[in-house]
């Protein structure tokens, strides 16, 4: 396996421990521990593996109610009568001293998964799809950024984790239905090996309407083409939401940005009038209309002006916005997936 690392993982997880959900601004307060684990990973036996039979496995299924389907003011969840699913893998919400990977009996990152996660991102997809979320022994923070073998050895196992998680879905869930990928942060490095290894060049590459890992340096070398329209399929589309004064995280010119509000790779820049909606829904569940502006500019999405009350935490640094990368485009990236899925189904029908 290839070792890309996520240079940018959802540090904001690092607040978490004690002190509450995540997006709560009075956790700045307690700045960043960077929390490393006191041990190898080959000391101390790993986590018990997941049980995909077992729906408590799963941090969202379409037929039971959790906060996947959580809905902003004027959203319907359509995934009672939606022709195709998702399978979204969630960003790093797991930070231990004591261990290099989440155990799936950690009731408090898994509920931590679901307020932060599940709601906040996972939510976009449930008026196009039946959302599929399994939990896996996700790697803590700091595997994105010690050296050493123990960081890829967690990354490994919890990327062994989606795969069999992804097999299952597919033998058990799927039934041939067409389906997207979405994640994102440390969801998305998973996806970026899972569309290498079981997606491109197969025959579930004409299954797939799109992939969305966002949140990751994706440089287009796991074999699936880039989205460069809003309604293209069988593509995929990613992007790191900065400011003007961020610093050098996700700096790579190499990076894939497809800009959320145009759905292409031009560099044009959007205006604050094209953002149909963000969503924060720590702050509330009404969507505002122009919060931001975005233009993807040496590898990165940059907003030049947040127009919201909702967005002032940034635990990655002055305006860095990775915690923000689907909240601030919530109802495009809504609305976008649904374009996919009816071009999808309109070319094969």
């Amino acid at each position: 396996m290839k070792k890309k690392l996520l240079v940018g993982a959802t540090i904001i997880v690092a607040l978490l421990m004690g002190a509450g959900y995540v997006y709560r601004a009075d956790l700045m307060l307690l700045g960043l521990t960077f929390v490393v684990p006191n041990h190898a990973f080959s000391d101390v036996p790993s986590p018990a593996a997941p049980d995909y039979t077992n729906p408590a496995h799963w941090a969202a299924l379409p037929e039971r109610d959790d906060l996947a389907d959580t809905l902003a003011v004027g959203a319907t969840d359509l995934q009672a009568t939606a022709a195709v699913d998702v399978f979204f893998v969630h960003p790093t919400t797991f930070v231990s001293a004591n261990a290099w990977n989440q155990s799936l009996d950690d009731t408090t990152t898994n509920e931590t998964t679901d307020q932060m996660v599940m709601q906040g991102q996972a939510s976009t997809f449930n008026a196009c799809c039946r959302i599929y979320a399994p939990r896996y022994r996700q790697a803590t923070l700091a595997a994105f950024f010690v050296e050493g073998d123990s960081a890829p050895q967690a990354l490994d196992l919890a990327y062994s984790d989606v795969v069999a998680a992804f097999r299952y879905y597919l033998a058990t869930f799927n039934h041939g239905r067409p389906f997207v990928l979405a994640g994102h942060s440390q969801g998305s490095r998973h996806l970026d090996f899972l569309l290498a290894e079981e997606i491109a060049g197969t025959a579930l590459a004409e299954q797939m309407v799109a992939a969305y890992p966002i949140g990751f340096e994706l440089d287009g070398s796991n074999g699936i083409a880039i989205c460069r329209t809003a309604t293209q399929t069988g593509c995929q589309v990613t992007w790191n939401s900065v400011g003007p004064r961020a610093g050098s995280l996700f700096a790579s010119p190499d990076n894939i940005c497809v800009n959320p509000l145009t759905w292409s790779t031009d560099g044009a820049h959007a205006p604050h009038e094209a953002n149909l909606g963000a969503v924060n829904f720590a702050g509330s569940d009404a969507h505002e209309p122009g919060a931001a502006d975005a233009q993807c500019r040496e590898g990165r999405l940059r907003v030049s002006e947040i127009r919201s009350d909702h967005y002032t935490l940034m635990p990655l640094g002055r305006d860095n916005f990775h915690i923000y990368d689907y909240a601030l485009f919530y109802v495009n990236v809504r609305q976008n997936a649904q374009a996919r899925v009816d071009a999808y189904l309109r070319e094969r029908n």
